[in-house]
């Protein structure tokens, strides 16, 4: 997987409170975001590649109740990151 500890920090500094805050909703909803795309990647070339078919759209249902949490309890941290990785419901 092209996802190594390095990217992993930085998507952590940048989308949550520090490196080390790997458990905010928002640093968790970027790492998935960050997978979503690498695995879409993937199926455009291995299109018959079912395991992995379903991994995504597990990650994809992941992102999905983490989100709807951010919305139901703090609108504007969920209108935030939306706006910040270019999400659409």
């Amino acid at each position: 997987m092209n996802l190594t500890a390095e990217i992993k920090k930085d998507i952590f500094k940048e989308h949550g409170k520090s490196a080390k805050d790997t458990g905010s909703s928002e640093g968790q909803i970027a790492l998935f975001s960050h997978r979503i795309s690498h695995l879409t990647e993937h199926l455009k070339i291995n299109k018959k590649d079912f395991g992995t078919q379903k991994a995504l759209i597990a990650l994809v249902s992941k992102r999905r109740r983490l989100l709807d949490y951010l919305k139901v309890n703090d609108i504007a941290r969920y209108r935030a990151i939306v706006k910040k990785l270019d999400l659409r419901k």
